[in-house]
């Protein structure tokens, strides 16, 4: 397996990209079942799980091509002929958002054979609320020998109320019902900018989408869709991770394509423990003090504080001047870095969900062993700023949600190479 090896190098300088969105383009890539011919995705991101959503529709009928250029990755997908309406287990295992094709399935082929996805490192994240939507439109779903069997010759409108909000789940319903007959309510459903951007792509495949954003979604059933060509937004967590990267370094970095509106509760809580930051030439610079005060963190759903920044800012927050206090209210699994950021010298205590993270002047360098996604990206951050080698095995967690980050990195000044496994 790979790992990473950095060394504390000095403050980052320069300009680089957030790539197209992960979590935009998974759902946006299931999307196109619900529509016959030929669809054209640009800046989708060069990551793991992009690659496991291609291979699963191909099992499933799909035609592919990706063109992958210096800054502009494209995808041309065509679905022609008999659909294979199965996603099964070996793939499913390996990344739980493939449960996005359930939805899209059952509205376009009136059947669907899902594998359940299972557990999940950061903490339990059940699909019942995919289900509960979808029995809600009238559908037919069995549990059997491990799989989600869904069947309706054709889903019928009606109100979807989320007891819990799941962006996945809104995902769902909202490609479940656009081929619906009737008009669609999702009430409570998730308000996050991969939400608006999946509603954005049905619409301009014919759909009848009114009110992504906020928490209530309006969607009217139509009898066919066509397929679109888009280009999808910039990763907002990818273009956070690079901003702290330039924060805990003490560094001054743009980052382009970066949207600030997506990113206000992060880019208030850099503000607010010292960074500088405008809005210029495309995207977000940011300069980082010689070193940070310290906050207090709650995740919340979007609009508030995202969990998927919360390991970052702990790294960031580890050599703040003082004592910060963080508050995890999404995953109940999601302080599996702190171990790790101990073993860098980090003054972290847990109880439940809250973390006390006390700032100590400098980090030192140690072996450590990536456990999930953002848990890789805060061992980064962290090995940016400590003294000595950092090395971080297991970054294959790594590359599912950042495209080649140690490059980025790098071509900023970092001290930072993967060492092939």
């Amino acid at each position: 397996m790979d790992a990473i090896v950095v060394k504390g190098n000095g403050p980052l300088k320069g300009e680089t990209h957030a790539s197209g969105a992960k979590n935009a383009a998974l759902p946006i890539l299931a999307a196109s079942i619900l529509a016959e011919g030929q669809h054209t995705f640009r800046n989708v991101p060069d990551l793991a799980d992009v690659a496991t959503m291609l291979k699963l529709l191909r099992t499933m009928g799909l035609e592919a091509e990706r063109r992958t250029g210096k800054r502009s990755h494209e995808c041309t997908l065509e679905w022609k002929g008999v659909v294979h309406p199965e996603a099964p287990y070996d793939l499913v295992k390996t990344m739980r958002a493939s449960v996005l094709v359930l939805g899209p399935l059952l509205a376009r082929h009136g059947r669907a054979r899902v594998s359940m996805p299972g557990g999940c490192a950061i903490g339990a994240r059940p699909i019942d609320q995919h289900l509960k939507g979808l029995k809600a439109l009238g559908a037919d779903i069995e549990l059997t020998e491990g799989y989600v069997e869904a069947r309706a010759k054709r889903l019928k409108g009606g109100t979807v109320s989320f007891d819990v909000i799941t962006v996945t789940g809104t995902e769902n319903i909202m490609m479940a019902a656009v081929l619906a007959k009737g008009r669609t309510l999702i009430e409570n459903a998730a308000r996050e900018p991969e939400v608006e951007e999946l509603a954005r792509v049905l619409n301009k495949m014919g759909a009848r989408i009114s009110g992504a954003g906020s928490d209530v979604i309006t969607i009217d059933g139509v009898d066919t869709l066509k397929p679109v060509d888009h280009a999808i937004i910039a990763d907002r967590i990818e273009a956070g991770t690079l901003l702290v990267a330039s924060a805990i370094t003490a560094g001054d970095v743009l980052v382009k394509n970066a949207v600030p509106e997506h990113l206000e509760p992060v880019l208030q809580k850099l503000r607010e423990v010292g960074c500088q930051i405008a809005v210029e030439a495309g995207g977000i610079r940011l300069k980082g003090p010689e070193r940070v005060l310290a906050a207090d963190i709650k995740t919340k759903e979007h609009p508030g504080f995202p969990t998927d920044m919360q390991a970052q800012l702990m790294a960031l927050l580890s050599s703040a001047k003082g004592t910060s206090v963080i508050t995890e209210n999404i995953f109940e699994n999601r302080f599996m870095h702190v171990a790790e950021l101990r073993r860098m010298g980090a003054d972290i205590s847990v109880e439940g969900p809250t973390a006390v993270v006390r700032g100590v002047s400098k980090l030192s360098g140690a072996q450590v062993m990536a456990t999930d996604l953002r848990a890789s990206a805060s061992l980064v951050l962290a090995g940016l700023h400590a003294e000595g080698k950092t090395t971080i095995a297991r970054v294959y967690h790594l590359d599912r949600g950042y495209e080649r980050l140690e490059r980025k990195l790098s071509a900023l000044g970092a001290n930072i190479r993967r060492i092939k496994g």
